[in-house]
C-alpha cells in the first residue's frame, strides 16, 4: 500500500529541532500498514519516503541511542 491510498494526518517527531530540521510521520497509516510515510515538514506537498515498520523502529532506537550525533 503507498502514501497515495489513503488520507494521511501528520505528526511533526519530538526529535525535531527549532532549527529547521523537522521530519513528520503518519503513526496512524504505520499502524494499519506496516509502511511508516515520512517527510520533510519543510516541504509538505513534496515527497515522503514509506519505511517498513521494523526498519523504522530500528531507527528510532538508534536516534535514541545517540548513534547519529555529529
Amino acid at each position: 500500500m503507498t502514501t497515495e491510498s489513503l488520507p494521511l494526518t501528520w505528526i511533526k517527531s519530538s526529535y525535531s529541532g527549532n532549527g529547521g530540521s523537522c521530519v513528520e510521520w503518519a503513526p496512524a497509516h504505520a499502524a494499519a500498514t506496516g509502511v511508516v510515510p515520512v517527510r520533510d515538514s519543510k516541504d509538505p506537498q513534496g515527497p515522503a519516503l514509506s519505511v517498513p515498520a521494523a526498519a523504522f523502529a530500528s531507527f528510532v532506537a538508534g536516534v535514541k541511542a545517540g548513534e547519529f550525533r555529529g
